[in-house]
């Protein structure tokens, strides 16, 4: 986190010339002490700025007041204000003074130094168990282009089946779920969420995008995601909880768990997504002490099961 904090430091000295420690601290939010420390490993990296002392005082750059931030290019200016999107790891005071300098960004930089902040979200929690680690897919790149510079691409894609189609999309933004990248992109049958490593090729058409007026790609990313978590356990279970155990519920559930009201015996209704009668059984044997399963009946007969499978093993 200190290190974006100290790339946006460098940049608020291009943008404003001269800054005193005690700017630095109301723009990020830290005391004077840190500033002055981060501006002095500014120095010790090797950046060529240096303090004044006296009114009027303060940090600046060697060799000017200002430093034009023209220098940058195109793809470094879009590498920047990626930290600025939803997919950052930045603390809110360092996203909104890299947003601040999009307003120093040469003219033609600027409308996709906004597109890159937000053309990304970061999903961290997987789907399923797999532990396997992937290098970036192959056209992650162009298609992340795409985003940017808003053009339509020509997609070459394998589904699930091994079915191979082409088909002509509007990418919309690009999200990693785990270790998966996905495009999602509108097409002519509405919009659709692809795997990029399912991509054969991405070839730009030079078209322009149709943009859904108000796109958000967080919110429409969380309901793609909403959507196929509730295809993945269609399974839905009804269940009474003591008030002690609805902790332990959430942490293994998770937004499988929906609460609902209390019992006149002071238990809590819940409902539960799984996967099947057998696997929502297996999972939640364990958690007898606290809860009781009210539908339907398969899942109980399920756990009957595994409570005449343990007797009969440990059992006196």
């Amino acid at each position: 986190m200190r290190a974006d904090r100290l790339m946006a430091i460098l940049f608020l000295l291009q943008r404003r010339g001269q800054v005193t420690a005690a700017e630095v601290a109301r723009e990020f939010e830290i005391s004077e002490r840190t500033a002055r420390r981060d501006l002095d490993a500014l120095a010790m990296t090797g950046v060529p700025v240096y303090s004044t002392q006296g009114r009027g005082g303060g940090w600046r750059l060697l060799g000017g007041a200002r430093t034009d931030l023209s220098g940058l290019t195109m793809g470094e200016a879009r590498a920047l204000f990626l930290v600025a999107g939803p997919a950052s790891a930045a603390t809110p005071a360092v996203k909104a003074a890299l947003r601040k300098l999009v307003r120093a960004l040469p003219e033609p930089f600027r409308e996709q130094a906004e597109a890159a902040a937000s053309s990304f979200v970061l999903d961290a929690p997987r789907w399923g168990s797999s532990r396997v680690e992937h290098p970036p897919p192959r056209f992650l790149d162009e298609l992340q282009d795409a985003v940017i510079h808003g053009v339509q691409v020509r997609l070459g894609y394998v589904d699930s089946t091994g079915a191979e189609t082409a088909r002509t999309v509007h990418p919309l933004g690009i999200v990693a779920k785990g270790p998966s990248w996905y495009l999602v992109a509108g097409t002519g049958a509405g919009r659709r969420t692809f795997r990029i490593d399912r991509v054969t090729s991405a070839d730009p058409t030079g078209d322009p995008v149709h943009r859904p007026e108000n796109f958000d790609l967080a919110r429409t990313w969380h309901e793609i995601a909403d959507e196929v978590d509730r295809r993945r356990t269609p399974l839905e279970m009804q269940a009474v909880c003591a008030p002690e155990g609805l902790a332990t519920l959430r942490m293994i559930l998770g937004d499988r768990l929906e609460v609902g009201g209390s019992t006149t015996d002071g238990r809590i209704e819940v409902v539960i997504r799984g996967h099947s009668e057998h696997a929502l059984a297996h999972e939640l044997a364990g958690l007898v002490a606290w809860l009781e399963v009210t539908g339907p009946a398969g899942v109980r007969d399920h756990l009957t099961a595994i409570g005449n499978a343990l007797v009969e093993r440990y059992g006196p």
